[in-house]
């Protein structure tokens, strides 16, 4: 194990990741509203739209609209998620801080089914991808090989697919001469468990030990929080989280929204652990609060329910 990292980053998801599967439609305003108020609260990166075709994914449609009426708060980055050179062009003619990525898939059926394309195709996509941020002095921030622990289409993922994808990713930055600050290894469709967290972060770290990793955990099936620890122990600060426990990828082949590991929570957690997370833990919770009252039903989040420990304790 890895010593506990002393501060951990969280990179805000729940306004993009969040509203996206609600299947009532969310007003601009209240978006706004939301973003604006976990820009508050200590946070410094909130995803707050995607930039995907509106047919397939209707609570995106509002996506510029929202990124032009955004109030921003000086220190926080406002970003945005794109999965192609279209989308990456409609995001830069926003207000949002925009940055390049590269995007893989450990299953092929999952790749088809959230892009369109099988892994092949999605590489080449990836080169077209870089050729055209490199020609527009774009940085390319981060790389994400999804469903690195399990797809609900095709079943288990050996641990050596994802090497095998990473090396694929790293291999294609290499054709331009750049070098990745952090790859993203995500259980999409809640599949991880402690033990293969261990088993595919080791792994990527053993090939390749000055990689900086993230995880990007969904709660589906309960385990996103023990997740999280094993990352802890192995040294991970970066977490992709939402508030409330929002969220759920639209294609990812199950009935429930697989919501992602809850921002306020995972927060509570490192704090009570002695790891710094510049978080305001009462202002999140009541961001949390307002996330329900904005879809309108209950959200898994505990923390707004239990509160925090700072007022009991003598």
């Amino acid at each position: 194990m890895a010593d506990l990292p002393r501060r951990v980053h969280l990179y805000e998801e729940g306004p993009r990741e969040g509203f996206q599967i609600e299947p009532g439609p969310i007003a601009t305003a209240d978006k706004v509203r939301f973003i604006e108020a976990l820009a508050d609260t200590g946070l410094r990166e909130v995803q707050c739209v995607s930039f995907v075709d509106p047919v397939r994914v209707p609570g995106m449609a509002d996506a510029e609209a929202v990124a032009r009426t955004l109030r921003r708060r000086e220190g926080v980055r406002y970003t945005g998620l794109w999965l192609n050179q279209r989308g990456l062009e409609r995001a830069l003619a926003t207000p949002l801080d925009i940055e390049g990525a590269v995007r893989t898939s450990a299953s092929e059926a999952f790749s088809v089914r959230n892009n369109g394309r099988n892994t092949a195709d999605l590489l080449q996509a990836q080169r077209e991808t870089l050729a055209f941020c490199v020609s527009r002095g774009i940085p390319v921030a981060s790389g994400i090989v999804t469903t690195a622990f399990g797809c609900n289409i095709e079943g288990a993922i050996p641990v050596r697919r994802v090497v095998d994808r990473v090396a694929e990713l790293l291999a294609l930055l290499r054709e331009f001469g750049l070098r990745l600050p952090i790859l993203r290894l995500a259980d999409t469709v809640g599949w991880a468990n402690p033990n293969s967290i261990a088993a595919v972060v080791g792994a990527v770290r053993e090939r390749w030990p000055a990689l900086r990793l993230g995880l990007h955990l969904h709660d589906t099936r309960g385990t996103a929080m023990a997740n999280a620890l094993m990352g802890l122990q192995m040294g991970i600060d970066t977490f992709d989280s939402a508030c409330a426990g929002l969220g759920g990828c639209p294609f990812a082949g199950h009935a429930g929204a697989a919501g992602n590991i809850c921002t306020e929570d995972l927060a509570f957690l490192c704090e009570e652990m002695g790891i710094d997370t510049g978080i305001d833990l009462d202002a999140l919770a009541e961001c949390a609060r307002m996330a329900e009252r904005i879809v309108g039903h209950p959200l898994p989040g505990k923390l707004m329910r239990g509160g925090t420990l700072g007022r009991l304790r003598h």
